[in-house]
């Protein structure tokens, strides 16, 4: 175990080194929900805010859901990084090292988990400076934090079974946005479930984005968080526990 874990760290290093020699990446991934803060809270803020419990603003509402959206994107780094691995005949060089199987994909996530603590930073002091407010303590925000990261590492794993999957980075971007849109846009991350149809709301209100944005906005606006959280925990659980051995299985085979 001892070994796994080192060689899943130095994986990691690596994909962090690219990032600092490719510092563009970093940028462009930070412009993204950094452009969904600014389009949401002003094109949508006076339509949905209306809508909202009595003291509770859409910056306050929008932001926890921001933070689920932002690190579910980023996870599709993750498929585009492995399948740019496989394309360049880096993934065979790392099969020819005496190193554990699954220390290429635990890298790769947690290289990824890392640069989403960056993302979610910028994008809280971006949330402070339109207004966002945390309302349940600084604990209870933190421990909201920690509950998006775990869900980008979760969803993470997702994108890695199908960056190798497809092979081609160009694909594994065309594969991954069936896979986010409906799981981002059809969710209470920017806007309540019951303005939807009956049968959307069905989808929204039991899948995990919904869950993990509503895990978190009762975090940081106040409220018995039990219940959230240890549903949004499941289903971090329950994705890793599927799509790691998936990851690893699938990894043994392709490469």
């Amino acid at each position: 175990m001892a070994a796994t874990v080192r060689d899943g760290l130095a994986v990691a290093w690596r994909n962090l080194i690219g990032l600092r020699r490719v510092p563009r990446l970093l940028v462009f991934s930070t412009i993204q929900p950094l452009v969904f803060v600014l389009m949401f809270r002003y094109v949508f803020g006076g339509v949905v805010g209306p809508s909202l419990p009595p003291g509770v603003s859409y910056v306050d509402f929008l932001i926890p859901g921001i933070f689920v959206q932002t690190a579910v994107f980023g996870s599709m780094n993750t498929a585009i990084g492995l399948a740019t691995d496989m394309q360049t005949g880096l993934m065979e060089r790392f099969r020819s090292l005496p190193m554990a199987r699954s220390a290429v994909l635990v890298g790769r996530t947690t290289a990824d988990l890392a640069r989403n603590v960056f993302v979610v930073t910028l994008m809280t002091g971006v949330g402070f400076a339109l207004g966002f407010r945390i309302h349940a303590g600084v604990p209870a925000f933190l421990g909201g934090v920690l509950l998006v990261l775990a869900f980008g590492f979760a969803m993470s794993w997702i994108f890695a079974v199908v960056g190798m999957a497809v092979g081609d980075p160009e694909t594994a971007q065309a594969a991954a946005f069936p896979v986010l849109a409906p799981l981002v846009f059809a969710s209470s991350a920017f806007v309540p479930t019951d303005t939807m149809p009956g049968w959307l709301q069905a989808f929204a209100n039991h899948q995990p984005v919904s869950q993990t944005a509503e895990a978190v906005r009762v975090l940081v606006l106040g409220g018995p968080a039990t219940g959230d959280v240890w549903q949004a925990l499941f289903w971090d659980a329950g994705i890793v526990a599927v799509f790691a051995p998936l990851g690893v299985w699938l990894y043994r085979r392709v490469v």
